[in-house]
């Protein structure tokens, strides 16, 4: 018989989240069942007891699943059970991830399984808020090796007011919707998105997420003492002290003078930098090489890791020779791909994005069928790394996680600039961003990108956003630091903070960080938040030198989208029976049309490439209705041919006579001399006689002798 053990911890206004261990999943290492109302979250965490060889990094996969029975729905589709990882799930993975990973201690190299399944949703409390306390929970009362622990909560900022994890419901009226992840003692990711907020608001939404946690990673602290739990002990790496003393000695200035060089090509830097661990490997006899270079790999990585920061810190110059708050070189193009809707360049440093803009109708909406979230999504936004983009040879295989994260920080950096309003953007819209060249934040790139292409595609977007990623260094023995602007790929890995920010100039849309030193102070992170803004400005700039406003109508070839709309009764008239005439306008016309009730009425959208096949769609429509104008010019099918005209159809179900005498100017004897039946023709209505029958011409459509 196992012991059950259960904790609860009050929210600021009173709700309560609950922790309970000992009753489900017990051969996992550690698991818990975290409950808040009728939402349920099972996190298990499992470790191998030694490490694979050669293994010097931390191996930890963490994976969020839903379950559609949590909701009582079937998956959608013909295989009717959870198929792979929706976006959504990847996201709430990463997020979790990016909060435990630091966490491990540096020497512990077991890979270590972290899941948590959704077995519960009411569809109003967010699961996302809570998927990182549960799994911080399950490494707390397991013997897994672990620094915590930490949670993770939401803050939303609705009607000018803070609230921590607020239900789904509320969060429609967000301006500020941001998820924080911390210990008890410090921030450790932040990611969400923001409606031109200030840097101010921003660091009071992480500060009161934090008092919050605190309590969290208290109730964990009390779980694990109530169990007794026993961390295991391990012994993952081969030391040798003489060795990296060795190689202190032998390459520390050497690392040093290669820096101080300020190489900017990233490929040249790094080979002249591995260049140096090989000759301090030759120093040893070629039989010892295999046992000793995981060691000395290991050693070197983390001497030129030390290196680079104390020569930032001491010099205030970085690998590229760029000063702390410059940015790299810019260059930007609009309108380079001929077909696409919208394309641009941008291009920053040694890191290139080409993006491209498409315009659909309703019928290209995404549909979300998720277990929490289900509906359309008329903003699509997909980013690519292909490995050339590195100048790595390995094939591609596909979008990763990372790519879905990138595409969806960039995705909300410029959703809510993109209007709303049907008459002013019809559209659904799908930006691609393909990186051609990368060596840090092809994120931030694609934001930029974005813009560009959105402006050159027409769309009347709100405000241009740009964005970019920031850096910093510090040494906590001597309280120095250093913020970097525009930060390199290299930078990015040996920082203790990344953090990207994307904005319009004036406030922030979205954010994303991660902080991987301890006791980072909020006036640290205001003038971090300080300098990013005055990056991004710069950045801003840049791109409105290339392409400054919208351009005032769409490419001649994308797709032109009219809205009209019909009385709530006649929808069923315009469809027809199975669809009818409606496919049959479309056919006719060339165009899309997707009919729909909106607020007690019918909308009706209308697609095509051309004005005129529009237009006539619309007097066809208006036709199936009996909305028909004296002196409209209408398209015409010969349907019968007699001796005194020809029966000719206006719309489906529509017909009126051409007399023979409204054929041709000249005088025709026979009818079937001009026309034949399944002819298409064009007549102008000239009004109606005294019984109600339309008065049709052809004549007067040409030229008159």
């Amino acid at each position: 018989m196992y012991t059950i053990v259960k904790k609860e911890v009050a929210l600021s206004d009173g709700r309560i989240i609950s922790i309970e261990t000992g009753k489900l999943a017990k051969q996992a290492h550690g698991s818990v069942v975290l409950r808040m109302h009728n939402t349920m979250l099972l996190a298990t965490v499992t470790s191998a007891k030694e490490a694979k060889e050669d293994v010097d990094f931390m191996p930890l996969s963490v994976e969020y699943r839903e379950k559609y029975s949590a909701s009582g729905r079937f998956p959608g589709g013909f295989i009717k059970r959870e198929a792979k990882p929706s976006d959504y799930e990847i996201l709430v993975s990463r997020l979790v991830d990016r909060a435990l990973r630091p966490l491990f201690p540096d020497d512990y190299h077991a890979e270590t399984f972290v899941n948590i399944d959704l077995i519960s949703s009411d569809g109003e409390v967010m699961p996302d808020a809570l998927a990182g306390f549960a799994a911080s929970a399950a490494l707390a009362v397991s013997d897994v090796p672990f620094n915590g622990p930490i949670s993770e909560v939401r803050v939303a900022r609705i009607d000018g007011k803070f609230v921590i994890n607020p239900n789904r419901s509320e969060l429609a009226n967000a301006d500020i919707d941001m998820i924080v992840g911390a210990s008890y003692d410090n921030i450790l990711m932040v990611e969400g998105e923001l409606d031109e907020a200030t840097e101010e608001d921003m660091i009071e939404a992480i500060r009161l997420a934090h008092e919050e946690i605190k309590k969290q990673c208290l109730l964990q602290m009390e779980l694990a003492k109530e169990l007794n739990v026993i961390k295991r002990e391990y012994c993952h790496e081969t030391n040798n002290d003489e060795i990296k003393q060795a190689l202190h000695n032998f390459a520390y200035e050497r690392i040093w003078n290669i820096i101080e060089q300020g190489i900017t090509n990233k490929h040249e830097r790094n080979q002249q930098l591995d260049a140096i661990k090989e000759e301090f490997l030759n120093t040893f006899p070629e039989e010892q090489h295999d046992e000793l270079k995981p060691m000395i790999n290991r050693y070197y990585k983390s001497l030129e890791k030390e290196v680079i920061r104390e020569y930032y810190l001491t010099k205030n110059i970085r690998l590229d020779g760029r000063k702390m708050n410059e940015i790299r070189p810019i260059w930007c193009e609009v309108d380079y791909l001929p077909m696409a809707h919208g394309s641009a360049i941008f291009t920053r440093g040694e890191t290139q994005s080409l993006t491209t803009v498409t315009l659909g109708t309703k019928l290209d909406e995404q549909q979300i069928d998720g277990v929490v979230f289900q509906g359309y999504e008329r903003f699509i936004l997909h980013y690519n790394f292909p490995p050339f983009s590195t100048g790595d040879a390995r094939p591609y295989r596909g979008v990763g996680r990372r790519e879905i994260g990138h595409g969806n920080l960039a995705h909300r950096a410029l959703k809510r600039m993109i209007p709303t309003d049907p008459d002013i953007n019809p559209y659904t819209i799908r930006v691609v961003s393909d990186i051609l060249e990368s060596n840090g934040s092809s994120s931030m790139a694609t934001v930029c990108a974005g813009t560009l292409a959105l402006m050159d595609a027409g769309i009347k977007i709100k405000k241009p956003v740009s964005g970019i990623a920031m850096g910093m260094i510090s040494d906590e023995k001597t309280g120095r630091y250093v913020i970097l602007s525009d930060i390199l790929g290299d930078e990015d890995h040996l920082g203790d903070m990344d953090f990207k920010v994307c904005g319009t100039a004036d406030g922030i849309t979205a954010t994303q960080m991660d902080i991987k030193v301890n006791g980072l102070s909020y006036e640290v992170l205001a003038k971090a938040l300080a300098q990013a803004k005055e990056g991004r400005l710069f950045i801003l700039q840049k791109m409105l030198e290339t392409i400054s406003q919208p351009r005032s109508d769409f490419k001649p070839h994308a797709p032109r989208i009219v809205r009209m709309l019909i009385p709530k009764d006649q929808i069923g008239a315009v469809i027809g029976p199975g669809g009818k005439i409606i496919q049959e306008i479309q056919s006719a016309t060339n165009t899309t049309i997707v009919i729909e009730e909106v607020d007690n009425q019918g909308v009706v959208e209308i697609s095509g490439t051309g004005s005129e096949s529009i237009q006539s769609a619309i007097r066809k429509i208006k036709g199936v209705m009996g909305v028909i104008e004296v002196g409209e010019v209408y398209d015409a099918v010969v349907k019968a041919i007699q001796d005194y005209g020809a029966f000719v159809e206006l719309f489906p179900g529509k017909e009126g006579l051409l007399h023979i005498s409204e054929i041709e100017w000249n005088r025709i004897k026979k009818v079937d001399e001009v026309l034949h039946i399944g002819q298409k023709i064009q007549v102008k209505l000239l009004g109606f006689d005294d019984r109600g029958k339309m008065k049709l011409s052809r004549k007067v459509l040409l030229p008159k002798p």
